[in-house]
């Protein structure tokens, strides 16, 4: 009985992902729609499906247990930092500026904009090929959480690689059939299925030892589980648990399947609200996650990326279920993020970089791409199980390379090609040796089992301010270096020519009605009538004259 509740609830949700599939399909009729949704993407959808592609397994089963272990309920602060600064603070910096820009320059990809705003094709080669390659860990990662909720909850009932057949099918599916559309409306199910799942899950797993207070008293005066250090709000290791804020928060501003999100915002109006509804979602989701992880010690014997899996088994069976449908919507929102970022980079950015295709072509290549990727990613996920366990990585490591590197590369150059004339072509060049070097230093001391770190003594304890060995710091260290890099070269490098016609974007005047901006009062009869047909569309393509009210 407990299997069938289990196989009802997946079978209930994959049908529901193909059915938005299908009824997306008349809204993805050519690229550009495929691509951008045509651009006309509205403020719930489109905040859901930049917190679905944030939050996946990776979270839920890796970092939440991972990260819960190393630092107790402190850990709910990755939570709030994901919220306010990969969240709020991306929105509010990135999302105007970037619908703005990207529409000016009519890039539909991140390589396609550092192309475009740097006048340089190698730029959108290079940045092309660091997403293809270090999108691939992410996607393992993705799939080795899964394979630990499924060895855990199913046992050896139903072989690991079936799940993965079926996942890759469904999700291919509705992307190939309804392009960006069919992602967004299937992120925004996928998404409410996470907010119920992970409020359900927290307040079962927490009644399991008497509730909140019951659980952190558990967690505080029981030797085994590390003492009240670990009920503390900083817990044992402050400086270690910044890096991870800083990576799992301000990373997200470098990754293409994220900003890719802002490409396709509607309006003004919706960038504010989706501000608020994307931030309210990760502050439940994230918030949820590390928190619940923080009581990892009261479940489990020893650190492991098992430990949710291992709380979840003691609930009942339909909470399970509900658990096991999350981790699979969390899990297939991220992948078809991944997916389609990929296919749609490698179409427009590497085989039609000369716009010779046909637009009947350009489909056919994007389809064609996301079949390759998913069967790829597939290939991945079989192997990460049942290969050599010597050649695979832990989840937090997979995912601080992929976030390392790809954020490492492209969060400075793009930043301050929104914000700042003066951002070169040469400081982009060097923001991207710079990011893949790091991280590929990291990844090379790890595997040669080499840990240079730097330590000191504060107070009588032993404080690891750095280890070069670890992706979470180094990928720490290449977004910050980024950041420095890019204006230093700046300085010494020459900008593009037209670099004021681009800017120009952001100071264009825009007509908008009443309910978007106050104006001085003005006599009744002496308001012209104007008809525009484009008006609501075009509401507001740049804020910068116009206040910022509702």
């Amino acid at each position: 009985m407990d299997l069938f509740i289990k196989i009802l609830f997946i079978a209930l949700f994959f049908l529901a992902t193909i059915f938005i599939g299908f009824y997306c399909r008349k809204k993805a009729t050519n690229s550009n729609d495929f691509v951008l949704g045509g651009r006309n993407v509205g403020p719930w959808l489109s905040a859901f499906a930049y917190g679905t592609s944030y939050f996946s397994a990776v979270i839920f089963i890796g970092y939440a247990g991972s990260f819960g272990w190393a630092f107790g309920v402190s850990a709910f602060w990755i939570g709030i930092g994901n919220a306010l600064v990969g969240s709020w603070l991306a929105w509010a910096l990135l999302g105007r500026k970037t619908r703005i820009m990207t529409q000016y320059l009519n890039s539909s990809t991140m390589p396609d904009f550092f192309a475009k705003r740097f006048k340089s094709e190698g730029l959108r080669i290079f940045a092309a090929i660091i997403i293809f390659i270090f999108l691939i860990p992410y996607t393992a990662a993705l799939y080795n959480g899964l394979s630990y909720l499924f060895n855990v909850t199913f046992s050896a009932s139903v072989p690991y690689w079936v799940w993965i057949l079926i996942i890759s099918i469904a999700t291919g599916g509705y992307v190939i059939v309804g392009g960006l559309m069919s992602t967004a409306l299937n992120s925004f199910l996928q998404g409410i299925i996470m907010l119920v799942g992970i409020a359900l899950v927290v307040i079962f797993a927490l009644n399991l030892n008497g509730g909140l207070m019951g659980s952190l008293e558990e967690l505080a005066t029981k030797p085994e589980t590390g003492g009240w250090v670990f009920a503390s709000m900083f817990g044992p290791d402050p400086v270690h648990l910044l890096f991870v804020v800083l990576l799992t928060s301000l990373g997200c501003w470098g990754l293409p399947q994220m900003v890719g999100k802002f490409y396709s915002i509607k309006n003004e109006n919706q960038i504010r609200k989706g501000s608020v509804i994307s931030t309210a979602f990760a502050i439940v989701v994230a918030g949820g996650c590390y928190f619940l992880g923080g009581f990892a010690r009261i479940f489990a014997d020893q650190k492991s990326s098992t430990v949710i899996p291992e709380i979840i088994v003691k609930l009942p069976v339909v909470i399970i279920a509900i658990v096991i449908v999350l981790v699979l919507a969390a899990s297939m929102s991220t992948l078809s993020g991944l997916v389609h970022t990929s296919a749609a980079t490698v179409t427009f950015d590497l085989l039609d970089r000369k716009k010779t295709y046909s637009d009947k072509k350009k489909m056919t290549w994007l389809r064609a791409l996301v079949v390759a990727f998913i069967v790829v990613s597939a290939g991945l996920a079989i192997f990460q199980v049942y290969g050599p366990e010597n050649l695979t990585k832990d989840i937090a490591s997979l995912m601080g390379i992929s976030w390392g590197a790809i954020s490492g590369a492209f969060i400075g150059p793009f930043f301050f090609g929104l914000y700042w004339k003066k951002t070169t072509k040469a400081s982009a060049y060097a923001s991207f040796i710079s990011g893949i070097s790091i991280a590929l230093i990291g990844l090379i001391l790890s595997l040669a089992n080499v840990h240079p770190q730097i330590k000191s003594e504060v107070s009588g304890y032993s404080i690891l301010w750095f280890d070069f060995s670890d992706s979470i710091y180094m990928g720490v260290l290449a977004m910050v270096l980024s950041f420095i890099i890019v204006p230093i070269v700046s300085k010494f490098t020459k900008a593009p020519d037209d670099i004021e016609n681009i800017f120009k974007c952001y100071s264009k005047k825009v007509v908008v009605t009443s309910d978007v901006a106050l104006t001085e009062s003005i006599a009744r009869d002496t308001i012209p009538v104007v008809k525009d047909e484009k008006l609501e569309e075009d509401k507001i393509e740049n804020t910068e004259s116009i206040p910022n009210v509702e």
